[in-house]
């Protein structure tokens, strides 16, 4: 399981670099164009579609590397006997909003299946989808976090811990 979870993540920061890439190209490639008075109308679309997958799979990779900016004014002073208690409750909430996060973006995912870009005939709910996906994909993240953090709490204090 452990092996497929790091394939999965690896397939991410693969995907969103080569998006990115393509997202740069695509608008470098428009305002080049267009300063030949050539318009394709259909590069501005998908590099709206490649500009919310590359976004929230990039979010999804800095929030299971820990890069993402984190308030932790509320646990940085608390004793150590409560701060891992308190950082698990953190935890719990970002996996209930995660969860919520899935569960509505699914519903508006199906809603938006109908509505299909100007310039290409792709469903809308592409974008949408990017949503779902990296929601799902941090629900691991944090179900892995918090795993974490209740097996060192019930650790023996001599006890070194498996590496991440």
């Amino acid at each position: 399981m452990r092996k497929i979870y790091h394939i999965v993540c690896r397939a991410e920061e693969i995907i969103c670099g080569l998006g990115f890439i393509a997202l740069v190209g695509l608008v470098f490639l428009s305002a080049i164009l267009r300063m030949f008075r050539f318009s394709m109308a259909w590069n501005i679309d998908m590099a709206m579609l490649l500009l919310a997958w590359t976004a929230f799979l990039g979010a999804d990779i800095a929030y299971r590397s820990g890069q993402l900016v984190g308030i932790d004014i509320v646990t940085r002073n608390l004793p150590k006997k409560l701060k891992a208690p308190v950082e698990i409750l953190v935890l719990l909430f970002i996996l209930a909003a995660l969860g919520g996060i899935v569960y509505f973006g699914i519903r508006l995912a199906k809603s938006e299946w109908i509505r299909k870009y100007q310039s290409m005939p792709i469903p809308y709910s592409f974008v949408t989808v990017s949503i779902v996906f990296a929601s799902a994909s941090m629900v691991c993240s944090t179900i892995i976090k918090i795993v974490r953090r209740v097996t060192a709490l019930f650790r023996p204090a001599g006890e070194p811990g498996r590496a991440a």
